[in-house]
């Protein structure tokens, strides 16, 4: 975002919501912005990277936010869920309840890395959205409850992802894990899985990345056109960024996986929107694992920014359907 290069002026204009997307998703764009068309989300100032103590209240109150978001989104759950500790990392296990599909499904397991910009959603937040993934796929959950800094900087979360991974291993055989991971969630999934196969464990079954965070330098094109365009993540990051990086070269493939050796991953899904700030980081991914022969389908919906419209529209529920059908499809 920071290219001086000669580019193509914009003349200033207001980007409409198009009649293209169904009613609901209309609704939730003009919900995201002011009268005069700003952002609500531009509002948010966040803070110096070094100024811990502030992003540490920061992080409290957007869990907090997090947690009653995905409480009301969800529903009624009826999984179950538990809470373990292994080593330094915490996993959320949300089993579903007993039932024909989940029978069939015995033995088999998805593993959810949460989205937040790699700093925020843990907590309560990710033992819901554990729970939900498990009602959704009718079989066992884990999610990772993965440190964040401040208080733990990269690269702690890639650690704690690694070691879920492992301990999920002893219970599960890697033909029956899929690994699902939403924006910073999709960073860790694909670090954690190079890692993974460079010390030689089995790859999964598949991968699910929802708007991946998988470059951290921000250096694709729709960082630019669809700055401000995307209501829900309407500018940079970078901030968040370099407070995880702790220093470290944001071009690092640990950090920005992207860029890093993709060769042996498994089959991959992954979603964006045409108003996403990630769309470019997503298209490039695609065009990334293709080449290094992974299989890899791209579903990009219109109109959708950042993370869908909030859950609970047709476009939403078709982006849900389109994980789980590729979710089972590893099993066929």
């Amino acid at each position: 975002m920071d290219d001086d290069t000669h580019g193509v002026a914009v003349p200033a204009r207001t980007v409409p919501f198009p009649s293209s997307i169904s009613a609901e998703a209309r609704a939730m764009l003009a919900r995201a912005v002011r009268a005069d068309g700003v952002p609500l989300n531009t509002l948010h100032v966040l803070p110096d990277p070094a100024d811990h103590p502030a992003w540490i209240d920061l992080k409290t109150a957007a869990d907090a936010h997090y947690a009653t978001a995905m409480e009301a989104l969800a529903g009624t759950l009826r999984s179950t869920v538990e809470t373990v500790t292994i080593g330094e990392t915490t996993i959320h296990v949300a089993t579903p309840v007993a039932g024909p599909e989940a029978a069939s499904k015995t033995g088999r397991a998805y593993i959810d890395l949460h989205g937040g910009a790699l700093v925020f959603g843990g907590g309560l937040a990710c033992r819901v959205g554990a729970r939900m993934q498990a009602d959704q796929h009718g079989m066992r959950c884990y999610g990772v409850d993965y440190r964040t800094p401040p208080e733990h900087p990269f690269p702690a979360a890639l650690d704690d992802c690694l070691a879920a991974y492992r301990h999920v291993l002893t219970h599960h055989a890697a033909s029956d894990i899929v690994i699902g991971g939403r924006s910073a969630g999709g960073n860790l999934a694909i670090a954690m899985l190079r890692r993974a196969r460079d010390a030689g464990l089995p790859m999964p079954a598949g991968l699910a990345l929802l708007s991946p965070q998988a470059d951290l330098t921000e250096s694709g094109d729709s960082f630019s056109v669809n700055q401000l365009v995307d209501v829900v993540l309407p500018g940079s990051l970078m901030a968040t960024s370099r407070l995880y990086a702790n220093g470290a070269e944001l071009a690092d493939p640990d950090l920005s996986p992207l860029f890093g050796d993709l060769a042996g991953l498994p089959a991959t899904l992954l979603q964006t929107g045409t108003r996403d700030l990630f769309l470019s980081t997503t298209v490039r991914l695609h065009r990334a694992l293709r080449r290094a022969g992974v299989a890899a389908e791209l579903h990009v919906f219109e109109a959708m920014p950042h993370g869908g419209f909030g859950g609970d529209t047709p476009e939403d529920r078709d982006m849900q359907a389109e994980v789980a059908r590729f979710v089972s499809e590893r099993w066929r």
